[in-house]
């Protein structure tokens, strides 16, 4: 599976010498007629500014990884037991617009890299991960699960009232995951994602390059 290139209004990552760099993962099946995101809500741990959040998988690269996307694949190993590597058969899609956190850790650089696994693959969850969940992708393309609700009382901006996606088993996708599914959905308009086509086509203005 090959995804367009198209660097017009999707410059590959980049990220600034200084500062922390992390990278997550974007991972998408299809099921039927739809499309589903794979989300993880992070385990309630003290002193983690995104305890018990959603979030992608992903984490901070490490001096052993060989870029961010190298990162990417290994943390969703780890955190959720999925192999997202090229040898799996994987399709890399490839790789949106870096994001940094409004609050917490503003050091912090994220490369997100998105991926279409087939099938319905296995899930194993670590230490780090409190649940997997698939949300279809059409409900936040169209806004119907759009809401305002107030930030979880742990979080780094407690209390405050954020704009964010409720999925449809009361999870609440916020903050900068909440970013990175919007910047994915405009990606998709772009090609006119309507009734849930293909993922190759679905998302072929995605260039299949991502850097590190």
């Amino acid at each position: 599976m090959s995804a367009k290139q198209d660097r017009r209004w999707l410059p590959p990552v980049r990220v600034p010498p200084s500062g922390r760099e992390a990278a997550v993962a974007v991972v998408l099946r299809g099921r039927g007629a739809r499309i589903e995101l794979l989300f993880i809500r992070r385990a309630e741990c003290a002193g983690d500014p995104w305890s018990g959040q959603m979030a992608f998988p992903g984490g901070h690269r490490e001096r052993w990884d060989a870029n961010l996307l190298a990162a990417a694949v290994r943390e969703t190993r780890e955190e959720v037991g999925l192999d997202i590597s090229s040898a799996s058969g994987t399709a890399l899609l490839g790789a949106l617009p870096a994001q940094r956190p409004r609050s917490g850790r503003r050091d912090l650089t994220v490369a997100p890299f998105v991926f279409a696994v087939s099938g319905d693959p296995p899930l194993t969850l670590n230490h780090e991960v409190a649940a997997a969940v698939w949300a279809p992708l059409d409900p936040m393309r169209r806004g119907d699960n759009l809401t305002r609700a107030k930030t979880p009382f742990h979080a780094a901006s407690a209390g405050a009232v954020h704009d964010g996606f409720r999925l449809d088993d009361g999870h609440f996708v916020w903050g900068l995951t909440y970013r990175v599914v919007q910047t994915l959905l405009r990606c998709v308009g772009r090609v006119q994602f309507t009734n849930a086509p293909p993922i190759p086509n679905a998302l072929a203005a995605i260039p299949a390059s991502a850097k590190g």
